[in-house]
């Protein structure tokens, strides 16, 4: 009984504060005619009409949805390949770190003219957008995982002649797994902005396209619902997220709670 307590307590808190806010924005649209603040009951019969229907579904909304997960997969992968490898390598890491912070420093924004100009208009421009700006949180916090990973952990995996991809395998990159983890959440948040800035410029179709478009020809509650279909999307992403970290994780919690039991 606990346990369907809990439950219910938690369901309780997620959606509690979403439902007091539609009910505000209910109260304050009522009877109203502007045009900018549609009531909910519009937004949620564009969001219908509009968002679910099968053209927009296969036209704009999977197609974005798998440039986010192919450029969010790419990031992930490089930065944790590269970052495992400059986080063991002290001088590569004391050569690259001037060149990276260089780099993080930059939006990605900027770079979507001159990826546009590098790369065209296509799918592999806005594949690039994603990669550039969401790789860096992964990238840096697998060097710094890697990096602060316990000696006497290498020390014994060392005495034990764990040595080379074992040691990567089974010491090197479970020590520094939480903080690549908090880097991969940071990853999918990033990834998911940038989907949608790299389909506002030279595009013809995807959710930032159909979104700036309906904006433009003043359709104010099929935008509206375009911001919120992405609200549900991250709500979603971040679902999935934690789910696999609790997965991946399972160790790291199991000994979080017994250190607090």
């Amino acid at each position: 009984m606990s346990t369907v307590r809990r439950s219910l307590t938690s369901v309780g808190y997620a959606a509690g504060l979403p439902v007091l806010l539609v009910l505000a924005w209910a109260l304050a649209t009522r009877g109203t005619a502007n045009l900018y603040y549609p009531a909910p009951s519009r937004v949620l019969d564009a969001f219908v009409s509009t968002w679910l229907a099968p053209a927009t579904l296969t036209r704009d909304v999977l197609p974005s949805l798998g440039r986010f997960g192919i450029g969010v997969l790419l990031a992930i992968t490089i930065g944790v390949v590269a970052g495992t490898a400059i986080g063991a390598t002290p001088w590569l890491r004391a050569l690259l770190e001037p060149m990276l912070e260089f780099f993080r420093a930059i939006p990605p924004v900027v770079l979507v003219p001159v990826l546009m100009l590098l790369l065209g208009i296509d799918d592999t421009m806005r594949l690039a957008v994603i990669v550039s700006g969401s790789v860096w949180p992964v990238l840096l916090n697998t060097i710094e995982g890697v990096r602060g990973t316990d000696p006497v952990l290498t020390d014994t995996s060392r005495s034990y002649r764990v040595r080379g991809a074992l040691a990567y395998r089974y010491v090197v990159l479970p020590a520094a797994s939480p903080q690549i983890m908090a880097g991969v959440r940071l990853c999918l948040s990033i990834g998911l902005i940038l989907m949608v800035i790299s389909e506002m410029f030279a595009a013809s179709a995807g959710l930032g396209y159909q979104i700036v478009y309906f904006q433009r020809q003043y359709m104010i509650p099929e935008m509206w619902a375009g911001i919120l279909l992405l609200g549900l999307i991250g709500v979603a992403v971040a679902a999935v997220f934690q789910l696999v970290e609790r997965r991946v994780l399972h160790w790291y919690h199991g000994s979080r709670e017994v250190a607090r039991a």
